[in-house]
C-alpha cells in the first residue's frame, strides 16, 4: 500500500512537471522585428513563392504567394507599371501600398562607392514619406569584393538588429539575408524540380524565419531583382 501511494505521488509529480514544461513552451514568445508592420511578422517560419511577371503581361514585376495557402501576399511593380526608372512599389494582397522603393540620386550618391536604395512608407495626403531601410550596392569592381548591406533607419527599440548583409548570388536564387550576428533571417532557394524545368528561375522560394517582417524581406528582394536586371526593370 505504501509503495502504491509513493508510485501515485511520483506520477502526479511527473505529470505536473510535463504540464509546466508545456505551458512554458506555449508562453515562449517569438522575437518580432517589425520593419514595415507587425502584421507581417509570423510566429512560425513562412515559405513564400515568388513568381516573376513578363513585361508583356502586367508590365513585369512579381507576385508573392504563401506556399501553404497559395494566396497572394504581396505584389511588386517596377518601371513597366510605374513608368519611372529606378523606382518600385510594394503592395499587399489587396494592393494597398506598403513601400515606395527608389534609387537615391544626387552629388553625394554620385561620389559614393555604393549605389544607395531607399525604401519609404508611401506618402499620404498631409503626411511625409518615412525612410524605413536603405540598401547599399557596391559599384563597379567593388561589387565582387564587398557584400550588399541593408540598414534599418528606424529608431524603434523593438527592431533588435539594424544591420544586415546579403550573402550568396541572387541570379542563381541561392542567397540569404543575414543579421549582424551571421544568422540567416531569410533564405532564397530554387527547388530541384524547378531547376530541372525552368532555366530562368522565374519561380523560387523564400523561407522567412519566425518573427521576421516578410514585407521587409520582399522589399530587399525587389531591389536585388532590379539590380540584377530582373522583371522589375525595364
Amino acid at each position: 500500500m505504501h509503495l502504491s501511494l509513493c508510485f501515485y505521488i511520483f506520477n502526479i509529480v511527473v505529470i505536473n512537471q510535463n504540464l509546466l514544461t508545456d505551458s512554458r513552451k506555449m508562453t515562449t514568445k517569438v522575437k518580432e522585428m517589425p520593419v514595415v508592420s507587425k502584421m507581417f511578422c509570423s510566429s512560425n517560419q513562412v515559405v513564400l513563392v515568388v513568381r516573376s511577371r513578363p513585361h508583356v503581361v502586367g508590365g513585369g514585376g512579381f507576385v508573392v504567394t504563401d506556399l501553404g495557402s497559395h494566396e497572394v501576399v504581396f505584389r511588386v511593380d517596377g518601371c513597366g507599371v510605374l513608368g519611372k526608372k529606378d523606382q518600385m512599389t510594394l503592395t499587399d494582397a489587396y494592393q494597398n501600398p506598403l513601400l515606395l522603393i527608389r534609387l537615391k540620386a544626387g552629388i553625394v550618391e554620385a561620389l559614393s562607392l555604393h549605389r544607395q536604395w531607399g525604401s519609404y512608407t508611401p506618402a499620404y495626403v498631409g503626411s511625409h514619406q518615412k525612410l524605413l531601410f536603405t540598401l547599399k550596392d557596391p559599384k563597379g569592381c567593388l561589387a565582387n569584393n564587398r557584400p550588399i548591406r541593408v540598414s534599418i533607419e528606424q529608431k524603434d527599440q523593438s527592431i533588435y538588429c539594424k544591420n544586415f548583409q546579403v550573402k550568396g548570388y541572387f541570379p542563381d536564387r541561392e542567397c540569404s539575408i543575414v543579421d549582424s550576428g551571421g544568422n540567416d533571417i531569410a533564405q532564397l532557394t530554387v527547388g530541384k524540380e524547378m531547376k530541372d524545368v525552368m532555366e530562368k528561375k522565374d519561380v523560387y522560394h523564400v523561407v522567412v524565419n519566425a518573427g521576421i517582417d516578410q514585407a521587409f524581406v520582399v522589399g530587399v528582394i525587389a531591389i536585388l531583382d532590379y539590380i540584377h536586371n530582373g522583371s522589375t526593370r525595364c
